[in-house]
């Protein structure tokens, strides 16, 4: 893998949410796409499902969604008969998540949101599949900027391990 600059993707990751309009997801992605030599129209089409908790159902942050997709580029499982990768995939997986939880509390979009307790497993109605339009109370109310920022500093912080 390449050489990168951790803020600098953490901040990109930040910026295509804000100001870019992406989900989570995307926002996520997009910051590592090109490490992959995935390009970009490819990596927001794959990626779009995942915002709001996986198309507004509030179910996996679409942050976490994010460094899922891109665990399957850092440690590819491609063969399903070839145990190994998926081991190894499964417990970066686990491992990013895990950090991710460890420092919000969950990996759960309605949870981080404030929508339910932490850990109480409440599930919500799902919402109207139509995205929230990008208000300035839209973002004043919602942790999602630094929730991306998070998911991407955790993926690069990877990133740079695995590249010793």
């Amino acid at each position: 893998m390449m050489e990168i600059n951790i803020e600098e993707r953490v901040e990109k990751a930040r910026r295509l949410f804000k100001e870019g309009g992406y989900n989570c997801c995307q926002a996520v992605v997009l910051a590592y796409n090109d490490v992959f030599g995935i390009d970009d129209v490819t990596a927001a089409s794959l990626s779009s499902g995942f915002g709001g908790g996986m198309g507004r159902m509030r179910e996996v942050c679409g942050s976490v969604s994010g460094m899922v997709m891109l665990a399957g580029m850092m440690a590819p499982a491609a063969d399903p008969s070839v145990k190994v990768e998926r081991t190894r995939n499964y417990a970066l997986v686990q491992e990013m998540a895990g950090k991710f939880r460890s420092l919000n509390g969950s990996i759960v979009c309605r949870e981080l949101l404030g929508l339910v307790p932490m850990g109480s497993g409440t599930r919500t109605q799902n919402e109207s599949p139509e995205p929230s339009d990008r208000t300035a109370e839209y973002y004043k109310k919602r942790p999602c900027e630094e929730l991306v920022g998070i998911s991407a500093r955790i993926v690069g912080e990877k990133i740079a391990e695995m590249n010793k």
